[in-house]
């Protein structure tokens, strides 16, 4: 048998990380705390509804395909894709607003909203493709160890083409005037972990994957996904362990020579020997729970400094009838972008009166809920940190926010509720272990970037590993695949002679 690798964690770059490992020869186990692969983006079934828990757009669909393409697969190979048109709805204060997935339609929408920006959408994204294909292409696929990764020369000779320098408040500015169209393209960069004006514009290749690349669905919903990786890791042979809580790494000097952990069913404590381990779970958690302090790479204080991409208050919602004017995504910008923006990213306190953002896959999809019943998941970004998460607050949220929805539609919504569950910071903690209940990891900004990201290897343990979103690239699902691809070509470099 090949060297042993234990993966801590079955979420998206878990499993990518135990597919390039077993495809590399090694014998690959995974550790999960939960009984079902997904991490953040597992699957909830509940009275005849199946809810995404997790994770909801689906972007960068290249990004999946070559994924799949480096086992000799397809995407087709494991779910069927279908592109939403339109790609959602965005609700202002006044009309609502519809993003066509055609590119000439969106360019005569902006136009009607402001003369002259249909061609200024043209040169903003003529130099996000750029971006695009030198971020996804090249800088992601660093592992960020060393400055020296960088020195390509398409890199350095087009560095203030890719706008790292630029926030993108400014560069969104530049190209468009009117206030629906500014935070219509800064939208995308929310979840990214900061203000517009502290990302950089560089970021505006996610408006080229929104735009150009389009907004998919996996059917039978994004844990198709899932399922697909966990069945091609299957065929490579690796072998999943649910239900397995890591409780320590046993070391030897400073190397990782087993992983030990509980079974949450039956309490039996198990040891894993491993020639090297790769931490798929929260990074913090694994530094501060599952390593002494004495081989720790960061400090409590590094991590305390660190700036977090926002946690989410969400909800998962069935009704007992359809709603009729509603598509798969739709996000409430009716209330002020800004103010929701510095209650996240500045004074980090509840938020006042949120944006919101819908997601309704039983528009799309009749699988996911019964017949005639509507599938909703709601979602609230919100500041990670946040202590007081109570029942009293949740609810208080819901009812604000199912009240707009219902102002919106011109329908009624609450007294049809027959399924609610709500899901937020305690939850992530529970859950995931999650760094101050985070749900997107480190925020995307210039100081956090690459080699300024929690490093991939561990300082002080020569053969432990991270992957995921707490470490390079960064948050979001294509990243998060990435990642383990990466991870996976650093052990085989330093382990596998």
């Amino acid at each position: 048998m090949g060297k042993k690798v234990i993966v801590i964690g079955a979420g998206f770059a878990g499993l990518s990380a135990a597919s390039f490992m077993a495809k590399a020869g090694w014998q690959v186990t995974v550790l999960e705390k939960n009984a079902i692969p997904g991490g953040r983006a597992r699957q909830m079934k509940a009275e005849g509804f199946t809810f995404d828990m997790g994770p909801s757009w689906y972007w960068m669909p290249e990004v999946f395909e070559r994924y799949f393409n480096q086992f000799g697969k397809k995407v087709s190979d494991y779910y069927i894709l279908e592109r939403l048109d339109p790609s959602y709805r965005v609700y202002w204060q006044d009309e609502p607003m519809d993003i066509p997935a055609d590119y000439d339609a969106l360019k005569q929408l902006f136009e009607s909203v402001e003369p002259g920006s249909g061609a200024s959408l043209d040169k903003f994204l003529e130099e996000a493709a750029y971006k695009y294909e030198v971020g996804i292409n090249k800088l992601v696929h660093k592992p960020g160890q060393t400055l020296s990764e960088f020195l390509d020369w398409e890199v350095i000779s087009g560095v203030f083409k890719l706008d790292v320098f630029n926030s993108m408040k400014s560069h969104v500015a530049k190209h468009f005037s009117h206030p629906k169209l500014k935070e219509l393209m800064e939208f995308p960069v929310l979840f990214l972990g900061a203000l517009p004006q502290k990302i950089p514009a560089l970021y505006s290749l996610m408006n080229y994957a929104d735009i150009k690349g389009g907004t998919w669905y996996p059917k039978d919903g994004m844990y198709s996904i899932v399922k697909g990786m966990h069945q091609l890791a299957t065929e490579l042979g690796v072998e999943f362990r649910f239900n397995e809580e890591v409780q320590q790494i046993d070391l030897k000097g400073q190397s990782a020579k087993s992983v030990t952990s509980k079974n949450t069913t039956n309490q039996l404590i198990s040891a894993y020997e491993a020639d090297v381990v790769i931490g798929g779970a929260d990074y913090h958690h694994i530094e501060t729970k599952l390593l002494p302090a004495q081989l720790r790479s960061y400090t409590d204080n590094y991590w305390d400094s660190r700036v977090m991409a926002p946690s989410c208050l969400i909800y998962y919602v069935g009704l007992n009838k359809k709603i009729k004017n509603i598509l798969h995504h739709s996000l409430f910008f009716d209330t002020s972008f800004e103010v929701h923006g510095n209650e996240i990213y500045t004074t980090k306190e509840w938020p006042s009166n949120p944006l919101f953002y819908v997601s309704a896959t039983s528009v799309s999809d009749n699988t996911v809920a019964p017949e005639g019943h509507e599938n909703l998941f709601f979602l609230i970004p919100v500041a990670t940190g946040l202590t007081n998460d109570t029942e009293e607050i949740r609810e208080q949220y819901f009812n604000a926010i199912i009240q707009r929805m219902e102002k919106h539609l011109g329908e009624p919504i609450s007294q049809h509720i027959v399924y609610k569950k709500s899901y937020a910071h305690s939850d992530f903690i529970a859950d995931y272990n999650a760094f101050k209940g985070n749900a997107y990891g480190l925020a995307n900004t210039l100081m956090q970037t690459s080699i300024l990201k929690p490093a991939c290897r561990s300082k002080k343990v020569k053969n432990l590993f991270y992957t995921g979103q707490l470490t390079v690239p960064g948050p979001g699902v294509p990243p998060c695949l990435i990642s383990g691809e990466v991870i996976a070509k650093e052990v085989v470099k330093h382990f596998d002679k």
